[in-house]
């Protein structure tokens, strides 16, 4: 059964695809969560981060300080890919761990990787479908002051941060329309785990 890229722009529903394909039955693998559980305390990515960018990135309770952390690589490329270095294959090693277990446990298992950054990180090939959760960038950015309190500015920045809807849309093999309400939305991701089961 097909192994699902589920990505979107921040503010975008696509968390809500994803609870909702669960719910249904399909495994989802949370690409944000596998990264929190690696830079847990005695874990070798988190050590590798600390060799590379200094004790001032771990609290003294021995956690990752994200704060401190993103401080040290936000608007620094070469930083950043430094620790995306560290980060990334780690993840991609147990992302794909995940994956083999859900189907040696059930051959026909739907499951989903939940993954913000596919496009940012021009990821493609592995998968049999890739589903974009869309909205436009402007309604994200109202979600975000709305239901995240963030500033206009700040929800400008981090979607600029991002993949631009363009890049992401380019990877799509199916696009779920998430501008409506939330009812709709969950009626969309439906109909797409429809379309998964059958595959």
């Amino acid at each position: 059964m097909p192994l699902v890229a589920l990505t979107g722009g921040i503010a975008s529903g696509k968390s809500t695809i994803a609870r909702r394909l669960a719910e249904h039955g399909a495994v989802v693998v949370d690409a944000d969560a596998l990264v929190r559980e690696l830079q847990q305390p005695g874990t070798p990515v988190l050590a590798a981060i600390e060799r590379e960018f200094g004790e001032g990135v771990v609290r003294a309770d021995g956690a990752l300080d994200r704060a401190a952390l993103g401080g040290v690589v936000f608007g620094d490329p070469e930083r950043l890919a430094r620790l995306n270095a560290i980060v990334h294959p780690a993840v991609k090693d147990e992302s794909q761990r995940r994956f083999r277990a859900a189907f040696d446990a059930d051959p026909g298992a739907v499951v989903v990787y939940d993954v913000p950054l596919l496009a940012e990180a021009r990821g493609s090939g592995e998968w049999d479908v890739v589903v974009v959760a869309h909205a436009p960038a402007e309604q994200r950015a109202r979600r975000l002051v709305t239901e995240r309190g963030l500033t206009e500015a700040e929800a400008d920045a981090r979607i600029a941060r991002q993949a631009s809807d363009e890049e992401r849309l380019a990877f799509a093999d199916i696009v779920v329309d998430t501008s409506g309400t939330l009812d709709e939305t969950l009626e969309r991701a439906d109909a797409l785990w429809r379309d998964l089961a059958r595959a």
